[in-house]
C-alpha cells in the first residue's frame, strides 16, 4: 500500500503543525501558516472529539492571527475551518477580505453524539459578500446545517469544485447553471427533490454526484453535460431517466443503483466510453437486450422476470415490496415509506414495513468480530454469530422492522434456547427471538422485531422463565424441569416485581468423572434473579427435586446439602443448617426471602462448597485442540485453528485433501470468549504488519461455536536454499482466567503457566524464485503499477509479486475467474511453457494492466480468488488493502485535508 503522507504534505506545502510561519516566527499551537496555506481545522487536545461545550478554537485562532499578523493572512489562499466552531459567525464576516483565497473548507462532522455519528456545522448561511472572492476555485461546505443554497455562492466567478454534501438542501437555484466553470459538484445526502433545468448549462462539468436525495424525475437538460464523465444517481427515488443520458459520450460511469426504476432507456448501451453502469437493487421486470448482454451492467437485486402483482393484490403485503440483494462489497441501501425487504450477502434478512420510515433513510451495516472487551457474555452463554452493527443509531422507525440472524447451530438445545442480543451503548439486553429453520438450506435464523437500530448478536443461553409477582402472590415452575416450582404467596411484595427462573442440570455421570467420586449427586442448580434490591416481606418457598437415586425413603439427611452461590459462581456456602428443609417421596422444599443460586448435594464429602465450585467451573470449560497444518502445494501457507474436541475428526477430514500436518495437540480446556495467541518460532516467523498481530503474536478469541481459523503467509529469516527450516507454533493464553479449577491452576503454575501446546513446522528447501540472482521478474518488465485508489487502498506491484508466489498451479482457474479467454490463458502457458513462475507473472501482471483504471479492479481480484477457492490470497489482499485504508486515513489527519 503507498502512504500519501509525504505525497500530500509536500502538494500542500505544510510543515509540522506547530512549526514556524511564513516569516520565520512560531506559528500558533495546533495551527499551520506556510506561506499561503493556513489549516486551523483542529481542536485543543489533537484530533480527539472533544464535548460540544468545549470545540474546536480555530476560529479563535485564526481571528488573532488577522488581528496580530493581517498582512499575512489576507494572502492566504488555501483555508481550512471546523464550522463546528461557535466563533464562525464572526469569521465568517472576515473572509472577503482574503481576495486571493482560492481554496476554502469550512467542514462539519468532527464532532460525534452519544452513538458515534457524527454531528453537522453550525454552518446555515453565507454573508451576501462572500461573492467577492473572485479567486475561489474550490469551496467544501460538507457536513452542515444548509436548508437553502447560498444564493452568493453563484457570484464566484472561478469556481470549480463545490461540495455541499451531507447538508439539508431541498432545491438548487433555478440559475445553478450560472457556474459556468464547475469541473465537479457533490451534493450527495442531502433532500433534494428536483434539479433546475438549467443544470444542462455546466458545459465543463466532468463528475456529478447527486446520491442519497430524494430525486423523483431528471430534466431532460442533463442531456447536455458532454463533458461528464461519472454521474451517481444512487439512493433517489427514480421511477425512470431520460433518453437524453444516451447524449453523454464521456460518461464513464453510471451510477443508478437503490433507486425504483422500472425501464432504463435501451440507448445507455451505446455510449462509447461507458464502463460501468449500475442498476442493482431497483425494480426493473424487463431490460433491454443491448443492457443486459453488456458486461458492466450490474443488475442484480431487480425482480427480472417475475411478472406484475395483480391489482387486486394487497400492495401493503409483504410479497408486493421491493426487493433488494446487496453484494459482499456493499455497505448500505435506503429505504423509503413503501418499505422493502433486503437480503445480505452475509444471509441476514430486513422487512421495512410500508410506513417504518416516512422519509427516505440510508441505512448502513457492517459485522464485526466480536471482542470480550465489549460482548460480555454471561455464565454458560454461547456466541453464535458475530456482531451486527446497524446505523443511524438511535433513530426510531415508525413501524416495527424485522430481523433474521443466522447463526451457527449449537450441537443441543436442551436446556438452552436462542435469542438476539442487543447493546444499547451501555449494556446488553435480550430481545424476544422467534427460531425458524429455511426450507431449503435447512440453515437456522433467530428472527426478532426491533424500533431502533444498534448492534445484535445470537446467542445461546439457559432457558429463561420468567414473571411478574404481584402482591397477591403467584407460582412460577421452571419449563425444563417442571419439577422445579417456586411459590409466592400473598402479600409478598409491596410493589409488582419481576422474576427470572434458570435451571442447569448436571448428569450424575459428569459429576462422578470431575469429582472422580461415584456417591456424589446433584440436583439441578437453580438460578433466581430479580428486578429488585428488596428482600422479599414473606418467605418464598422453592420445591427442587432430589438428587438422582435419592428419594425419601433412602434418605441419608446427614449426607444432604442445600448450596447457596453467589451470582458469578464464586463462593458456594453450605446453608443446610440455616433454612428447614421438608422433604417428600421425591422433592426437598425450603423457603428464602432473598434470591440466589440454589445446589442441593448429596454427598459424604465433607467441605462441599469447594467440590461444588470446582463443578461448577468445569463445565463452563470446553475440551479443545489446536491444530496447526501446511497448504500441499505452497507449505508456507500456514492453518492455525482451535477446535472442540468432539469437532476434530470432521474438520481433519475435510482439510486432508489440501493440508497436511502433525496430528493435533493434547486436549487442554477453555473457556467462551477466552483469548489465546499464537507463535511461530525456532526460525519461522510472519509479516509483523497484520492487524491482528500483537507483539509478534497472532491474537485469537475462543468461541466453541465459530470458526477460531486463521490462514497465515510464514517465512525464515535464515537462508533455506541449503537445507529446509524446522520450526514450531506455540499457543499460549491471553492471560490467567480469573476463577479456574484447582486441576487447571496447578497445570499451569511456573515460568510457563500461560503455555498450551506446540506444534511442528517444517519449511522446505527453498529453491531460486523470480527476483533471485535473474533479474526482477525474470525478464519481465512492467510500468509502476496502482491498483485502486487512495481511499479504498493501492496494490502495488511489489503487493502482486507477493500474491504471485503463492498462486501456485491455481494461475489458469484464477486467470480465467478474473476474465482473460481461454485463448489468452493458453497462450500464456504456451509462450513461458517451461517455467510455471513466468506463467503465473504473465498471466497476473497482463490482467493488471488491462484493468489499472478500473476502479473496482481489487475487489474483482478479491472475487476471483474466492471464486478459485484460494480464500487465503482473497484475505492477504483484504488485509494488505485494510492497511492501506489506515495509512490513507492516517495520512489526512496528519495534514488536515
Amino acid at each position: 500500500p503507498v502512504d500519501e503522507t509525504q505525497k500530500m504534505a509536500e502538494l500542500l506545502g505544510l510543515g509540522d503543525e506547530c512549526g514556524e510561519g511564513a516569516s520565520g516566527a512560531p506559528a500558533l499551537a495546533g495551527s499551520c501558516l506556510a506561506d499561503n496555506r493556513l489549516n486551523l481545522d483542529v481542536y485543543p487536545d489533537g484530533w480527539r472529539p472533544v464535548p460540544p461545550r468545549f470545540g474546536p478554537d480555530g476560529c479563535r485562532r485564526f481571528l488573532q492571527l488577522f488581528e496580530g499578523r493581517r498582512g499575512e493572512v489576507v494572502q492566504v489562499e488555501f483555508l481550512r475551518l471546523s464550522s463546528n466552531d461557535r466563533l464562525l459567525g464572526t469569521t465568517l464576516g472576515i473572509l472577503p477580505h482574503l481576495k486571493h483565497l482560492k481554496s476554502l473548507v469550512l467542514k462539519g462532522g468532527h464532532a460525534r453524539d452519544e452513538f458515534g455519528s457524527c454531528q453537522h456545522g453550525s454552518l446555515t448561511s453565507l454573508p451576501p459578500d462572500f461573492g467577492n472572492l473572485r479567486c475561489l476555485t474550490h469551496l467544501d461546505l460538507s457536513f452542515n446545517s444548509l436548508s437553502t443554497f447560498p444564493s452568493c455562492i453563484l457570484h464566484l466567478p472561478s469556481l470549480r469544485v463545490l461540495l455541499v454534501s451531507h447538508n439539508s438542501l431541498v432545491a438548487l437555484p433555478e440559475d445553478f447553471g450560472s457556474l459556468s466553470k464547475l469541473t465537479f459538484f457533490s451534493a450527495m445526502k442531502n433532500q433534494l427533490k428536483d434539479l433546475p433545468q438549467s443544470i444542462g448549462e455546466l458545459a465543463v462539468l466532468q463528475d456529478l454526484d447527486l446520491s442519497e436525495n430524494a430525486l423523483e424525475f431528471l430534466p431532460k437538460e442533463v442531456g447536455n453535460l458532454h463533458n461528464c464523465t461519472e454521474l451517481d444517481l444512487s439512493g433517489n427515488r427514480l421511477s425512470s431517466i431520460p433518453d437524453s443520458l444516451a447524449n453523454l459520450k464521456s460518461l464513464r460511469r453510471l451510477h443508478l443503483h437503490s433507486n425504483l426504476l422500472l425501464t432504463v432507456p435501451a440507448s445507455l448501451a451505446s455510449l462509447p466510453n461507458l464502463s460501468r453502469l449500475d442498476l442493482q437493487n431497483n425494480c426493473l421486470r424487463a431490460v433491454p437486450p443491448e443492457i443486459q448482454s453488456s458486461p458492466f451492467v450490474r443488475l442484480r437485486g431487480n425482480p427480472l422476470g417475475e411478472t406484475e402483482p395483480s391489482p387486486q393484490a394487497d400492495e401493503s403485503s409483504a410479497g408486493g415490496l421491493r426487493r433488494l440483494f446487496l453484494a459482499s462489497g456493499e455497505d448500505s441501501f435506503t429505504v423509503t415509506s413503501e418499505g422493502c425487504k433486503v437480503v445480505l450477502a452475509c444471509g441476514i434478512h430486513f422487512y421495512f414495513p410500508p410506513g417504518a420510515a416516512p422519509d427516505p433513510l440510508r441505512i448502513y451495516f457492517r459485522t464485526l468480530a466480536p471482542d470480550p472487551q465489549w460482548v460480555k457474555l454471561r455464565h454458560h452463554d454461547v456466541l453464535l454469530s458475530r456482531v451486527l452493527e446497524l446505523q443511524p443509531h438511535g433513530v426510531k422507525f415508525q413501524q416495527e422492522v424485522q430481523i433474521w440472524m443466522p447463526y451457527a447451530s449449537p450441537q443441543t438445545l436442551h436446556q438452552r434456547e436462542v435469542v438476539i442480543r442487543t447493546f444499547s451503548g451501555q449494556s446488553w439486553s435480550d430481545l424476544r427471538t422467534r427460531v425458524e429453520q429455511k426450507r431449503k438450506s435447512k440453515k437456522h435464523v433467530a428472527h426478532c422485531n426491533v424500533l431502533h437500530f444498534s448492534w445484535f448478536l445470537v446467542v445461546s443461553r439457559l432457558v429463561q422463565n420468567e414473571c411478574k409477582v404481584p402482591t397477591e402472590g403467584t407460582l412460577l415452575f421452571s419449563s425444563v424441569d417442571p419439577n422445579i416450582k417456586v411459590t409466592f404467596p400473598p402479600g409478598v411484595t409491596e410493589e409488582t416485581r419481576s422474576v427470572k427462573l434458570q435451571v442447569l442440570s448436571v448428569s450424575a455421570e459428569e459429576i462422578e468423572e470431575i469429582t472422580a467420586d461415584a456417591g456424589c449427586r446433584a440436583s439441578p442448580l437453580l438460578c433466581l434473579s430479580q428486578d429488585s434490591l428488596v428482600d422479599f416481606l414473606r418467605p418464598v418457598r422453592i420445591q427442587l427435586p432430589l438428587p438422582p437415586g435419592v428419594t425419601g425413603l433412602n434418605l441419608d439427611r446427614s449426607r444432604l446439602h442445600l448450596l447457596h452461590g453467589d451470582l458469578e459462581g464464586q463462593t458456594w456456602d453450605d446453608i443446610t443448617s440455616q433454612v428447614v428443609l421438608e422433604f417428600t417421596h421425591l422433592y426437598a422444599v425450603f423457603e428464602v426471602t432473598h434470591f440466589s443460586w440454589y445446589w442441593l448435594w448429596y454427598t459424604t464429602k465433607t467441605y462441599i462448597g469447594g467440590i461444588a465450585k470446582k463443578v461448577y467451573e468445569r463445565l463452563r470449560m470446553y475440551q479443545v485442540n489446536f491444530i496447526a497444518l501446511q497448504r500441499k502445494k505452497d507449505p508456507e501457507q500456514v492453518l492455525l485453528q482451535c477446535v472442540p474436541k468432539h469437532k476434530v475428526d470432521p474438520v481433519l477430514k475435510k482439510l486432508q485433501d489440501r493440508y497436511r500436518g502433525p496430528e493435533p495437540s493434547d486436549m487442554v480446556e477453555m473457556f467462551e470468549g477466552e483469548q489465546f495467541f499464537a507463535a511461530f518460532e525456532r526460525g519461522i516467523s510472519i509479516d509483523m504488519d497484520r492487524p491482528d498481530c500483537v507483539d509478534g503474536r497472532l491474537s485469537f478469541i475462543f468461541y466453541s461455536h465459530l470458526k477460531n481459523m486463521k490462514e497465515i503467509y510464514v517465512t525464515s529469516p535464515v537462508d533455506r536454499k541449503g537445507q529446509a527450516v524446522k520450526g514450531q507454533v506455540s499457543f499460549y493464553r491471553g492471560a490467567v482466567p480469573e476463577s479456574i479449577p484447582e486441576d487447571a491452576s496447578r497445570r499451569r503454575k511456573g515460568p510457563d503457566s500461560l503455555w498450551l501446546a506446540t506444534l511442528p513446522i517444517k519449511l522446505p528447501r527453498l529453491k531460486p524464485r523470480w527476483g533471485e540472482n535473474s533479474g526482477l521478474l525474470n525478464g519481465f518488465s512492467f510500468p509502476p503499477l496502482n491498483l485502486g485508489n487512495a481511499e479504498t487502498g493501492y496494490l502495488t506491484q511489489a503487493n502482486l509479486l507477493s500474491i504471485a508466489r503463492r498462486v501456485g498451479a491455481d494461475w489458469q482457474t484464477i486467470g480465467l475467474n478474473l476474465g482473460l479467454t481461454y485463448q489468452q490463458i493458453e497462450r500464456i502457458g504456451y509462450n513461458n511453457r517451461e517455467d510455471l513462475d513466468k506463467q503465473i507473472l504473465d498471466m497476473l501482471f497482463s490482467w493488471a494492466q488491462q484493468n489499472s483504471e478500473d476502479p473496482d479492479c481489487v475487489s474483482k481480484l478479491i472475487t476471483a480468488m474466492k471464486e478459485s477457492g484460494r480464500q487465503d490470497i482473497a484475505d492477504e489482499v483484504e488485509t494488505i488493502i485494510e492497511l492501506g485504508r489506515q495509512k490513507y486515513r492516517e495520512s489526512i489527519r496528519r495534514v488536515g485535508l
